[in-house]
């Protein structure tokens, strides 16, 4: 009775007109920031931080929750047709989106996106309302042993991404870790892998790592004459719709990726990007057309674009009942609500309800606003690959230049974008797929710090990594999802119980006794 008279509070606080238009406003940019590569929900909250100061504390928040998601719905669009991720989280959806755009496919994956994203942020919702309380709780059971095995299991999640091979994978994950110790090391103030250059003393980017590897890549393949010309393609509304057939194959691989999501954005420090490489390599190994990822299934950009949304929705779990951002834009977030004289934390429901449940039922207006606005402008989005080469490649150049400088407006970044586009194009040239290399920069500097804090507080005992349930249950399932990326079950079958149980007696030897 409690959870609907909090839902009856949250809908008096969500359905009031200011609010919706707040809300409106803030998916509406969001979508608008996340097509744009480079800029990210990060400077849009940034931005509009000034704003929400002349607004009550939960339009203000309504408002840049939906920038925060909304930029999670348009970060697929860049993806799937450029091949440029908007957003870091979707950077995986470039896997199976574009070879879906290049065989003609774009307004049916941009359909998919829409369909995924809006379940996803959907089904994170009733996981808020169901079990915040439950989640924040179990949240607060991670030390920081349980945190750096939650980054191995990522990790070797990404390497299983890799449609040339979980070798191949590793070591490109293993090459993006090495690019995240770029910098200053945060324990010893030592400069590390800088060679000298004073602009590389802060690390790079992940901004100018992804619109390389991604953007500038694709664009130097495309000039050699690797894509095919869109021009001439002919769209109708009917090729937008899954048939039944489609339909059915995304059904289950969006129930797994929003739970994945959901259970990663209540982790601090995870969030989108980790939940959509761990859905996606996990839904690439249970499928039963597991050889068409990386080739356009649509399975492939539905269970990435489930996951990041869900994660988007439940990240405001440990956000507002525990205080801890699990991002910089979360700790944005913490900030708003700071700046109107609100702490974040375990008495947030019980101290402000109406501002906690109306964010809460303003997710639900919010993401359909979104789907309204998606679907209807895919024909318009389409149309985009019908524009020469000629003219958008190098506008698509010009933006990622545009985006990557007003990071820091620094000119070194964008030579650092272009170097590694060349990078990213000699690895696909040799079959490596620059997406777990990205996964392993991301992760690389986050392990090391849990890491380093868990053997501080075990004092230098590395078994503290065994010894925790918790641990140890996430180490066992990153040394089994590696073994199932090295053998088929099959063969582990066969080595387990011996070939014998799999194939049967032998046959009897017509010149033996």
């Amino acid at each position: 009775m409690d959870l609907f008279a909090n839902l009856a509070l949250g809908l008096e606080t969500a359905i009031s007109p200011i609010t919706l238009l707040y809300c409106f406003i803030g998916v509406f940019l969001g979508t608008f920031i996340g097509v744009l590569p480079g800029v990210g929900p990060l400077a849009a909250v940034a931005m509009l931080l000034p704003v929400s100061f002349h607004l009550e504390p939960a339009t203000a928040l309504v408002m840049l929750a939906g920038v925060y998601y909304g930029a999670e719905y348009g970060g697929s669009i860049a993806s799937i047709l450029l091949n440029i991720p908007g957003t870091p989280s979707s950077s995986v959806t470039c896997l199976d989106g574009y070879p879906m755009a290049r065989q003609g496919r774009a307004g049916l994956a941009l359909f998919a996106t829409s369909m995924a994203s809006f379940f996803g942020a959907i089904f994170g919702v009733l996981v808020i309302v169901l079990l915040a309380p439950k989640l924040a709780d179990f949240a607060l059971l991670f030390q920081p042993a349980e945190y750096f095995s939650v980054m191995v299991l990522g990790l070797i999640a990404a390497s299983v991404v890799s449609s040339s091979g979980a070798l191949r994978g590793l070591m490109m994950v293993c090459l993006g870790i090495l690019l995240g110790a770029i910098g200053i090391d945060v324990n010893s103030g030592e400069t590390r892998f800088t060679a000298g250059i004073p602009e590389l003393r802060d690390g790079v980017s992940l901004v100018v790592v992804a619109m390389g590897l991604f953007g500038v890549s694709e664009v130097m393949v495309s000039l050699r004459g690797a894509t095919q010309s869109y021009a001439g393609a002919r769209l109708s509304w009917r090729g937008f719709f899954p048939n039944a057939g489609e339909w059915r194959r995304s059904a289950l691989p969006a129930l797994r990726g929003s739970g994945i999501g959901a259970f990663f954005g209540t982790l601090p420090g995870t969030g989108q990007t980790v939940a959509s490489f761990v859905g996606y390599a996990l839904e690439k190994r249970i499928n039963r057309n597991k050889e068409t990822f990386g080739k356009g299934a649509i399975e492939g950009v539905v269970v990435p674009e489930a996951a990041n949304n869900a994660a988007a929705q439940t990240a405001f779990i440990p956000t507002l009942t525990l205080g801890i951002p699990g991002s910089t834009t979360m700790a944005l977030m913490i900030g708003a609500l700071m700046i109107h004289g609100i702490t974040p934390g375990p008495r947030l429901i019980a101290e402000h309800p109406d501002l906690f449940w109306g964010l809460i039922v303003s997710f639900l207006f919010g993401n359909l606003f979104l789907l309204i606005l998606n679907v209807p402008l895919i024909g318009l989005w389409v149309r985009l690959l019908r524009i020469p080469h000629h003219y958008l490649y190098p506008t698509v150049i010009v933006i990622i230049c545009v985006g990557v400088y007003g990071i820091s407006n620094a000119l070194s970044d964008v030579w650092l974008a272009l170097g590694f586009g060349f990078l990213g194009y000699m690895l696909r040239l040799f079959r490596f797929e620059p997406a777990p290399m990205l996964i392993g920069f991301v992760l690389g500097p986050m392990m090391e710090e849990y890491f380093r804090r868990a053997m501080l507080l075990s004092r230098g005992d590395p078994m503290v990594f065994l010894e925790r349930p918790g641990s140890a249950a996430l180490l066992a399932a990153g040394a089994a999802l590696l073994l199932f990326a090295t053998f088929s079950p099959k063969q582990i079958a066969c080595r387990i119980w011996g070939r014998k149980s799999q194939q049967g007696p032998a046959p009897r030897s017509s010149d033996g006794p």
